[in-house]
């Protein structure tokens, strides 16, 4: 054991490498740069050490082990290894080799690395680009590159490994470090690691369960999902809108040998891919952390050409799958509408929901707001969490969860949880710790169990309110109506107040006298 590679070891090596790219390039672009080569040097160290397998098997036969390479997961032709690259470093066309390498890997294995639609993983990665720097500079980048990845310390091939999840673990690593340094640009492709594993916690799926995160981003959250199952038996899907960020997480799946998730491209809302014929594939959890409020969401009108008159190709009132019969959402915000069809896409009786939203949605009228009864009226919020500030990447404002399950039936009540007061600070994030996540869970779980009854749960953290005063709060699910945080200020005592302001003034006279002096001595 003392020869394989640990996940310090690994993240350490990984994280170095970036350097290549710090301060040539934005963190949010080299994070494609840094995670594609780790995605090929494991492919084709896992490619590499299964024909020394076959090899030894069959007793050196090179053309038996071809043939049963030809079954592994992935094909990888001589000149997309890593080591061929490698070995290529010092060529004037280093860029061009690496991009050929990934083009021709794509096409080896095109049912995996690949979209509906023919696009694949590394359609938006460019090795020969200018914004590596002159053709000199790029080439020197791309050879250290290639070094640094090179180090024995980082043989991806599982004889090497000390557990079968370091490498993944070692993506979400980069993942989450790169959030870090990206600031605003990261909410767009990783939600916190303590939020993802609250969530996932909150929705715990049972095995044999299917699991959806419709804006999956680069997969982590998904992955979390996956994992609190307990068991293999579950299946992961997911879609994401941006086509850098669905690479991401299809190559995530893979590095955590998720082979079997299907990972689409498109928009969510405008053109769901993940369907069973023509109907909306459903699911036992669903989970997501969607933009916050996005704008221009829905309607899409597009102008024919050479004519003034514009056709709609896409418009939420005649939505095909029904999801907004609830209401439409206001087109300046989206939240609502990914809300909906996280609803609508599981299963009846016992499917269930956990959503990310700004507290916006707990309490906006107008369509918002009718949205909100009608899905209170259902029976089907469970419920409303309140977390603390400066938790996400790109936003410092407060956020909530919020639990919904349509398995409801034998209670109408809502659990509401103020977190916001709960956590660790952090140089740039704010941090969830383990005994957090874990209060929240806990009272949720005694909630779900029907332990508790309406009214205060705990003072200044949870409360279970009845239908009826929802009701009474017209549907505003703003926590701080539910959960009383008041801290009353301690009483003044106005006879110490005047003392203390008699002897200031005494000392004030006091340091005025002696000033005169000092003043008079000096001749002023």
């Amino acid at each position: 054991m003392a020869n394989k590679i640990t996940q310090r070891e690994i993240n350490n090596v990984v994280w170095k490498a970036c350097d290549t790219f710090r301060g040539i390039i934005d963190p949010s672009q080299y994070k494609d740069y840094i995670l594609t080569m780790l995605f090929l040097k494991y492919v084709s160290d896992v490619h590499k050490d299964r024909y020394k397998d076959y090899l030894k098997k069959y007793s050196n036969d090179h053309d038996r082990a071809k043939r049963a390479m030809k079954h592994e997961r992935f094909v990888v032709p001589e000149h997309c290894s890593f080591d061929y690259l490698y070995t290529h470093r010092n060529e004037a066309n280093i860029g061009e080799l690496i991009n050929i390498a990934l083009n021709d890997l794509e096409e080896a294995n095109r049912e995996k690395l690949s979209s509906e639609d023919g696009s694949g993983i590394f359609r938006n990665i460019d090795f020969n680009s200018s914004n590596l720097g002159d053709v000199k500079d790029k080439n020197t980048r791309l050879k250290h590159l290639l070094i640094d990845f090179s180090d024995d310390i980082l043989d991806l091939s599982p004889s090497h490994l000390e557990g079968s999840d370091i490498i993944g673990d070692a993506y979400e690593y980069l993942i989450a470090n790169f959030a870090s340094d990206a600031g605003k640009k990261a909410g767009e492709f990783y939600t916190p690691s303590e939020v993802s594993t609250l969530l996932a916690k909150l929705t715990k799926s049972k095995p044999g369960a299917r699991i959806c995160d419709p804006t999956c981003g680069s997969g982590s959250l998904l992955i979390k999902a996956g994992r609190e199952v307990g068991s293999e038996n579950f299946s992961l899907y997911g879609q994401e809108a941006n086509g850098s960020t669905w690479a991401l997480a299809v190559m995530n799946m893979f590095l955590h040998g998720f082979d079997n998730s299907t990972i689409r491209w498109g928009d969510t809302i405008r053109n769901p891919k993940l369907k069973e014929g023509d109907a909306l594939m459903k699911f036992d959890t669903v989970v997501a952390n969607p933009p916050f409020s996005l704008d221009k969401w829905g309607m899409v009108e597009e102008k024919e050409k050479g004519r003034e008159k514009s056709s709609t190709s896409y418009d939420p009132e005649s939505d095909k799958y029904n999801r907004f019969w609830r209401g439409i959402p206001p087109k300046s915000k989206g939240d609502w509408a990914f809300i909906s069809h996280m609803i609508e896409t599981a299963y009846e009786g016992h499917g269930k929901v956990g959503v990310v939203v700004p507290h916006g949605v707990l309490f906006r009228g107008a369509s918002e707001g009718k949205i909100r009864q009608k899905t209170i009226e259902e029976n089907i919020l469970d419920a409303v969490i309140g977390l603390p500030a400066n938790l996400f990447f790109g936003t410092g404002i407060p956020a909530a969860i919020l639990i919904f399950n349509k398995g409801r039936n034998q209670t109408k009540d809502v659990l509401f949880i103020d977190a916001s007061q709960h956590f660790e600070s952090a140089k740039n994030q704010n941090k969830l710790r383990s005994a957090d996540i874990e209060r929240i869970v806990d009272t949720y779980r005694s909630f779900t169990e029907r332990k508790l009854k309406p009214g205060i749960v705990e003072d200044k953290f949870s409360y279970v309110a009845t239908f009826d005063e929802i009701r009474e709060n017209d549907f505003n699910l703003n926590i701080p109506r539910y959960v009383d945080t008041f801290e009353e200020e301690a009483e003044v005592d106005i006879a110490q107040v005047q003392m203390e302001i008699g002897k200031l003034e005494e000392e004030l006279k006091t340091v005025q006298m002696e000033m005169q002096k000092y003043l008079t001595e000096l001749g002023i």
